[in-house]
């Protein structure tokens, strides 16, 4: 878990341009405002546990897609998955 904060960390310390910083705020944006819409309802069929998996992998593999880490990536889609399953009937 230590190796994994501190990877995030180190990710998050790296200077980056401004239009990277946008890019990425809007993409996050993006990612909640489908999961406010609905985008997890549908993966809440089961428990909190199975709905956060079946939201993970599809997450991750958008964020690194758009030149994230994977664990930053992972610490993303856990954080937007979570939320969204925690408050989806």
């Amino acid at each position: 878990m230590n190796n994994k904060f501190d990877e995030l960390t180190k990710s998050l310390a790296q200077s980056v341009t401004r239009r990277a910083a946008l890019k990425k705020f809007g993409v996050s944006f993006a990612g909640i405002a489908l999961a406010c819409l609905g985008l997890a309802s549908k993966a809440h069929a089961g428990s909190f546990k199975q709905c956060v998996n079946k939201c993970m992998g599809p997450c991750v593999d958008y964020y690194v897609s758009q030149g994230y880490n994977r664990d930053a990536a992972t610490a993303n889609c856990q954080a937007q998955c979570s939320f969204s399953c925690l408050h989806w009937p």
